[in-house]
């Protein structure tokens, strides 16, 4: 089983940490400008793209597992059909969003806390790249399905050509056309795009076990009911991102302006490439549990969710240890101004001080989502969000702590919601399978 799970997470990983660079890479070009306004407003884009991503995960990750299980059951006709369906829901729910995103985009921006002097870098980043919408759904939606069927390094090489494209393009784009967050987000679309056409390439040729097939397409309730129910945790878990990134930088906003809101730019994008490790070790544990589980090898599976909690609580442990002992050098990364530095540093120390009972909450929701267990998945995807750091992000600076209780809210969300989800895990999932 350990075997089997480092083969899935080492190239899931590096996958995760590519896709990453396709908004971190613009964050830290757009850093570089003058100022901190063009960062600042492509940090209020990010809850509008956590949406985007949300709808993405709903389908992909709502029928991968489901296609691991039925390929462990040996019903590969079915699971093209669970595929096909997800592919239908991801063209329908692009389309949707591109159409009420951009109808909606200015008040959207301001009801994020854009003011009136972010709100036109905003803008420029957000416009280009809501016309990208289809891309990321099949891209971010459709890779799962490679990595169900054992192809983690194709689906690794997937998510590299976009970030390679990306990469190249960011410079020319934002510098030598002088395009800034316009160009930016037209290199996101573009590496996108191609992630896109790489993966309907690959899931209608001869090596993919499964196929994407015209016949499969057709909607079928029953089938859209599991992909929905099942996906509903990774939904969940970002709509609720996205809702707390809103209140951050909405009550920064309010009491400390946009400077604040630059640093949580900053603190979001460091966040995001140190818990890529802990998303692909989890979400590479996924199908490897789903395939043993649906094949009725409950000692293997107990197996794997043991692994993959050493390995993950292991590597979050080394990385809070870095975060909290070099945040300066992890600033300068995306911004060098000297005025955002020194209000980003003890924020910094703050938002990251329990950093490491994260991981917690992300092995107890890939063995819930892994495992089928949906109604388990989707409430502790909302415990951690909406009902610890929401509130505490609304309550604690009005009672005195002003800015640091913005960023107080996430540590103490740490704690409590990744208690929570994995203690629960073990008592209603892993000594059950003992018994079994």
């Amino acid at each position: 089983m350990a075997r089997n799970i480092v083969y899935m997470a080492v190239p899931m990983t590096v996958a995760q940490l590519i896709n990453i660079l396709y908004n971190v890479v613009d964050r830290m070009y757009l850093g570089r400008l003058p100022g901190h306004l063009a960062l600042t407003g492509l940090g209020l884009c990010l809850p509008i793209i956590s949406i985007l991503m949300g709808f993405a995960n709903l389908c992909g990750m709502g029928g991968s597992p489901l296609c691991s299980i039925c390929r462990g059951r040996g019903e590969n006709e079915e699971a093209e059909r669970i595929m096909g369906n997800s592919f239908s829901l991801l063209l329908l729910f692009g389309a949707a969003l591109t159409v009420l995103c951009l109808i909606f985009r200015r008040p959207i921006l301001y009801l994020f806390g854009a003011s009136d002097v972010t709100f036109p870098y905003a803008n420029d980043y957000l416009t280009i790249y809501i016309l990208g919408t289809l891309f990321v759904m099949i891209s971010l939606g459709m890779n799962p399905f490679i990595n169900a069927q054992g192809f983690s390094r194709m689906g690794m090489i997937t998510v590299a050509v976009g970030a390679a494209v990306n990469i190249v393009l960011d410079p020319i784009f934002i510098f030598l056309l002088d395009m800034g967050a316009r160009g930016a987000a037209l290199a996101t679309v573009i590496s996108q795009g191609c992630s896109a056409l790489w993966v309907l390439k690959f899931l209608t040729g001869k090596k993919a076990i499964l196929k994407l097939r015209l016949s499969a397409l057709r909607l079928q309730a029953g089938r859209v009911r599991r992909i929905l129910s099942l996906g509903t945790s990774g939904f969940v878990m970002s709509m609720t991102n996205s809702l707390a990134q809103v209140l951050c930088n909405a009550s920064l906003e309010a009491y400390s302006g946009d400077l604040y809101v630059g640093v949580m730019t900053v603190i979001n994008s460091i966040r995001e490439i140190i818990t890529m490790p802990v998303q692909g070790i989890t979400s590479g544990c996924q199908p490897v549990l789903g395939y043993n589980y649906g094949a009725g090898q409950y000692g293997r599976v107990r197996q794997g969710i043991r692994f993959t909690t050493v390995l993950t609580v292991g590597y979050s442990v080394v990385v809070w240890a870095v975060v909290m002992l070099l945040p300066e050098p992890l600033i300068r990364i995306f911004n060098n101004e000297a005025d955002l530095i020194a209000a980003g540093i003890p924020a910094f120390r703050i938002y990251f001080a329990t950093f490491f009972f994260m991981s917690f909450q992300f092995i107890g929701q890939s063995v819930f989502v892994g495992l089928g267990r949906s109604k388990n998945a989707i409430f502790f995807s909302l415990l951690r969000k909406a009902f610890i750091v929401a509130p505490l992000t609304l309550i604690l600076p009005a009672v005195g702590f002003g800015a640091d209780g913005v960023f107080l809210a996430e540590p103490i969300s740490n704690v409590l919601g990744g208690l929570a989800c994995i203690l629960t895990m073990y008592f209603t999932v892993y000594r059950r399978l003992d018994r079994a």
